[in-house]
């Protein structure tokens, strides 16, 4: 069966993200107008509008599997951050490039940093398919960040994390915003990070159970 990928979009948005108080007109109107489905593997494709993190990547040699964040919680992030048609956004994280295409809509440019290089190159290629031509696609640690291109006004997180590193909370320009969510499973949180005269602060937002990215867990200290 073919699906109406505009229809179940449209549904998505109505029924997912206007559900869980996802209002912001011009990130309503960015999802509308990126096909999800372009960003899933063609045997998962039909469940591109699923309200939970849809796997685009399966766990290999170690490395864990890879998601597409839950929509509803994936708007409210990207809400969350203030995004401004005027941002330089880092998003880390990007996978297959679903976020990268979203923000870009919003931002005025996206570097999207993603650690495993086959997921950088459908990232890259999916872009450009799509026009997305303020963005760039880069290859690294995710706990790292991408200091070359900081300093950024907003960074986007694309999964759970034990912890943010200093290293790119130290990327954040004077007025930046971070969002992540910070804890895994139902204690999960979804965090902002605010840099003002120089000086970081954090609050949490509301509750969200996505799925983790690698490298950021805490360094386990030494047991006697």
């Amino acid at each position: 069966m073919n699906a109406d990928f505009s229809v179940q979009r449209a549904k998505m948005i109505e029924g997912q993200l206007r559900t869980r108080d996802v209002s912001n007109v011009p990130l309503l109107e960015a999802v509308r107008e990126i096909p999800r489905e372009a960003f899933v593997p063609g045997r998962r494709r039909s469940l591109a509008y699923i309200d939970e993190d849809l796997e685009v990547s399966a766990a290999t040699d170690g490395q864990p599997a890879r998601y597409l964040m839950e929509p509803a919680q994936f708007g409210r992030l990207v809400q969350l951050a203030g995004v401004k048609p005027s941002d330089l956004v880092l998003d880390i994280g990007c996978a297959t490039g679903y976020s990268t295409a979203v923000i870009s809509r919003i931002s005025s440019f996206v570097v999207a940093l993603e650690c495993d290089p086959a997921l950088a190159e459908i990232a890259a290629s999916t872009l450009a398919e799509l026009d997305c031509v303020n963005v760039t696609v880069v290859t690294g640690p995710l706990e790292k960040g991408h200091p070359s291109e900081a300093p950024y006004d907003v960074i986007f997180i694309g999964g759970a994390v034990e912890t943010v590193p200093d290293a790119i909370l130290d990327q954040l320009g004077e007025g930046g915003r971070l969002v992540a969510v910070v804890g895994y499973g139902n204690a999960a949180r979804a965090r902002l990070f605010l840099k003002e005269d120089g000086i970081l602060s954090s609050r949490e937002e509301f509750n969200a159970a996505v799925k983790p990215l690698p490298g950021f867990e805490r360094e386990k200290g030494f047991v006697f």
